[in-house]
């Protein structure tokens, strides 16, 4: 874009790019201004929704046309037009006026609406035949311990001519996971639909269209039905099954709509066929075997099933795509026929394998995320994992094999089962999780920094899969509320999660009890599994109050008020609950789970004892989760509420200083994080702040300048320390070198963040401890740091969503350059500063149509060359510019930074 060119560009809805078949009857629309130019701003935009993209371009909104308004909004604008009913094209363009009175209008854009009726469902659910097993000498019949073979189903239809159709769309969704073909095509690019839920209350559809792949006379649809989360082994269950059926069942729905108005229609009935075909088996944990050799055959009609009891609902997120492909880094035959591949990077995904082989050639792919000391593959920490495919070779010339319903975590890939040496691209890895759209990037002058900030990165990629999983490799993979909440910010730094996340909340608020819990994990565990003596996964303090956190840090970064209205009556019940148990204001009660900071060092990793950190710790969450309520009480306008919760915030905190709090203003328990919580949550008087913030930098020393941290109180580490005035403190910290320490575990070969500081070192090998992954992101939330006060990239502390925002890097020793940008819901900021010497050269960008409060490092008694702005004052080593509009600016100073 050149600097004088403007454009509105970015069209979303409800933070989707033209999303298909969505249910929200009243969506929300977003675009950005986009333009070089200082000082750029919206004064009015003007929004046109049309049945038919002719519609459209002849400027006619038939469906809603806003007309001027007046206003600088350009996220979360409300569809305010006739009612929108299910099917409903909406083809949508945005005309805006900015400051010099032009008028720019977008690219149309497009939304649909799905079925969003039970009545508009004319299909029924289908399941097989048993019978196709049994007249398969090789298929499997699914057990509680073994995967069976998925089931094939098939309709055929007849068009006369496809001139006459205007749109084709096929709904689908399944008890399992469903993969479609049309006339032998692949439709969509999806992986894994429908995708996970709490199968009790809620089951996914997804919408395609698939206009230009029916042809004039026979078509055929032809559906693959897998085990998935329903049916397959999910978490540490040692049988599968754990929604109570070992059967998958199916349901589709073309609808064909003609020019003339009709529309045809086929559903899954019983007049559908099934049989077995080419994949044996197929389950998450365990991998797939293939046999390319087979094809679906002695059709059998399929079974008419009752339809699932829980809603039909639109998915609201991205969906789980293939993002990369990565060739590996290395070959290695570490012994007769076994072939060990190295990818450089630890991943989510699946390996896609080219071979030439003769029939029947038996091919194994096992994978790991590390190698032994002989240098083969470690497999130790995938506990009941198999993570192994098989492909069995048709023959005939060069195959290419990709499974369809497994994934793994790993590093390495061992291929064995060749009669021969393997191609010489046998072997790439796709990388998979939930599509979300990249959202900033961080790079400094420091490698291992670098390195750390990408480790994250990566391990958020890992684990958005569907829902924040803690891992993606051993039976585990679920979606701990802990290691989400302490990551979220994080995770917004680094990618566009608002969909991810609003469609997890949603399982959350499922996943609550009646009286009021919030889980551990969400989508739940049922009732019945039984962990380490926890049989509820309910309750935990920094875990279920994920379901405040997360809400309120959504409307934080994305200006979301929808998503806190719309979960308000559960968050509500959650602090009603912990009301009722805890009448004396300390969060001290034995029906809840308690993790306390979970592997902090030295590690306490037992569950249902109650010491006095792990008591301190609830407390202090409840404090905070009453806090962020008044606040968010106070933005929807219900006051009366957020009288109620800052009245609580006070009474904890009150009992918080009487249990907790030393005269000296020193905490009776002495850790690292029992201080960070305190300074976070605001608990502590005032006068004893600094006092506090001292107390926790002399911890720091006398472990000879490391954290002792986990997962809970690692996020507010380095923050804490910076904005009391310690930032030196923590970048001593970033850099450290020792264990325990952010890079301690980069020095070892790290790609991803780990579960443990020491899950591998090269003096001592593999931690003994069987919880040992590779691909962990909560230690990782030090990356909301590194874009907060690193790069400087705040939110204002007032206003959500970054329409007005902060600029404000913290400099420390080690580090002579850092770079970053983050793109808002307004457009991309960017903050690059060098230091050279006590020279400090910063650039920024502030987007249209936003603006900034610019604080800007230099010393008392100095110059500062602000690039035209005012400076309004200071703010200790700070010099202010107090309302800086869009553009580029770049501002010299002097500025000393202690060795």
């Amino acid at each position: 874009m050149s600097a004088l060119s403007t454009s509105v560009g970015r069209l979303r809805c409800e933070y989707l790019v033209d999303p298909l078949g969505i249910d929200e009857t009243a969506p929300r629309l977003s675009w950005c201004l986009e333009t070089e130019r200082q000082g750029a701003r919206q004064l009015a935009y003007r929004i046109r929704v049309a049945s038919t993209a002719a519609k459209l371009a002849a400027g006619e909104g038939d469906r809603w046309d806003s007309g001027r308004v007046e206003s600088d909004a350009t996220a979360h604008v409300v569809y305010a037009g006739a009612p929108l009913r299910s099917r409903d094209a909406c083809h949508w363009n945005v005309e805006l006026w900015d400051e010099t009175g032009a008028v720019i209008r977008s690219a149309p854009a497009l939304w649909t609406m799905g079925l969003l009726e039970k009545a508009d469902w004319s299909a029924r659910w289908i399941a097989s035949d048993p019978e196709i097993l049994r007249r398969d000498p090789q298929a499997i019949a699914p057990t509680l311990i073994e995967p069976g073979t998925p089931a094939v189903f098939r309709r055929a239809f007849e068009l006369p001519s496809v001139s006459e159709v205007r749109r084709a769309t096929v709904y689908a969704s399944a008890r399992g996971l469903f993969e479609l073909h049309l006339g032998g095509k692949r439709v969509g690019e999806d992986l894994f639909a429908p995708e996970w839920t709490d199968y009790f209350k809620r089951i996914h559809y997804r919408a395609y269209d698939v206009t230009a792949m029916l042809v004039a006379g026979r078509n055929e649809i032809l559906a693959t039905l897998g085990d998935g989360w329903w049916t397959g082994y999910v978490g540490w269950q040692e049988q599968r099954g754990r929604y109570g059926s070992l059967e998958n069942s199916l349901l589709v729905q073309i609808e064909v709509e003609l020019a003339g108005g009709s529309r045809f229609t086929l559903g899954t009935d019983g007049s559908w066929q099934c049989a077995t075909g080419p994949i044996l088996s197929s389950d998450f944990q365990m991998g797939e075997i293939y046999d390319a050799r087979r094809e679906p055959r002695d059709w059998l009609p399929a079974r008419e099933v009752a339809a699932p009891e829980a809603s039909l609902v639109a998915q609201r997120s991205e969906p789980v795509r293939v993002t990369q492909m990565l060739a590996p880094v290395s070959h290695t035959e570490v012994g007769p026929g076994v072939h060990l591949y190295d990818l450089g990077q630890n991943i989510s995904g699946y390996v896609r394998l080219k071979v030439e082989a003769p029939a029947g050639t038996r091919v194994q792919l096992r994978h790991g995320e590390r190698l032994n000391a002989d240098g083969t593959l470690y497999t130790a920490n995938l506990r009941r994992a198999k993570a192994a495919d098989v492909y069995v070779c048709r023959g005939g010339g060069v195959e290419i094999f990709e499974p369809r319903f497994t994934f793994h975590g790993f590093q390495y890939v061992e291929l064995t089962g060749l009669p021969g040496a393997p191609l010489a691209d046998a072997v790439t890895g796709c990388v998979i999780h939930s599509a979300t759209p990249p959202a900033g990037r961080f790079e400094c002058s420091h490698a291992g920094v670098n390195r750390l900030w990408l480790n994250g990165l990566w391990s958020q990629r890992d684990n958005f899969l569907s829902v924040p999983t803690d891992c993606p490799q051993r039976d585990e993979r679920l979606g701990w509320m802990g290691d989400a909440q302490v990551f979220c910010r994080t995770a917004m730094c680094n990618m566009d999660v608002a969909a991810f996340f609003t469609k997890w909340l949603i399982d959350v608020e499922d996943a609550q009890t009646p009286e009021g819990i919030f889980p551990d994990v969400a989508p739940r565990l049922r009732e019945d599994i039984n962990f380490v003596g926890l049989g509820n996964l309910g309750g935990a303090a920094a875990w279920a109050d994920a379901g405040i956190i997360i809400p309120h840090t959504l409307w934080r970064v994305y200006g979301d008020l929808r998503v806190i209205e719309r979960h308000w009556g559960s968050m509500v019940r959650w602090l009603d609950w912990i009301e009722r148990h805890n009448p004396d204001g300390l969060r001290l009660n034995k029906l809840a789970n308690n993790y306390g900071d979970w592997l902090c060092i030295p590690s306490d990793t037992s569950f249902g004892t109650h010491s006095p950190m792990k008591n301190l710790l609830a407390t202090a969450y409840w404090a905070d989760d009453a806090a962020k309520m008044a606040r968010m009480a106070r933005a929807l306008g219900r006051e009366a509420e957020a009288v109620r919760f800052q009245a609580m915030f006070e009474r904890v905190r009150a009992a918080f200083q009487k249990e907790w709090l030393l005269p000296d203003g020193q905490i009776a328990v002495e850790t690292q994080t029992a201080y960070l919580l305190a300074l976070a949550f605001d608990l502590l008087p005032a006068e004893v702040r600094a006092r506090a913030a001292e107390r926790l930098v002399a911890n720091i020393r006398e472990l000879g300048w490391h954290l002792s941290t986990g997962f809970v109180g690692i996020s507010h580490l380095n923050p804490i320390l910076t904005l009391t005035g310690h930032a030196d403190v923590a970048y001593r910290l970033l850099l450290q070198e020792g264990y325990p320490s952010w890079l301690f575990p980069v020095m070892q070969g790290a790609t991803t963040i780990w579960e443990r500081w020491d899950s591998w070192t090269i003096a001592g090998g593999f931690h003994k401890d069987g919880m040992n992954s590779f691909n962990h992101y909560s230690l990782g939330s030090v990356g909301e740091w590194l874009f907060r006060h690193v790069a400087g990239i705040e939110l204002d502390p007032e206003q959500a969503g970054f329409k007005r925002f902060t600029l404000q890097p913290f400099l420390g020793a080690g580090l002579d350059f850092a770079r970053a940008s983050y793109r808002t819901l307004h457009g991309e900021i960017r903050s690059e500063w060098k230091l050279a010497g006590d020279r400090l050269t910063w650039t920024v960008v502030v987007p249209p149509n936003t603006t900034a409060r610019i604080l800007i490092p230099s010393e008392p008694g100095t110059a500062v060359a602000s690039d035209g702005l005012t400076l309004s004052g200071r703010e200790g080593r700070f010099a202010v510019v107090a309302d800086a509009p869009a553009g580029r600016y770049t501002f010299i100073s002097t500025c000393r930074v202690a060795s």
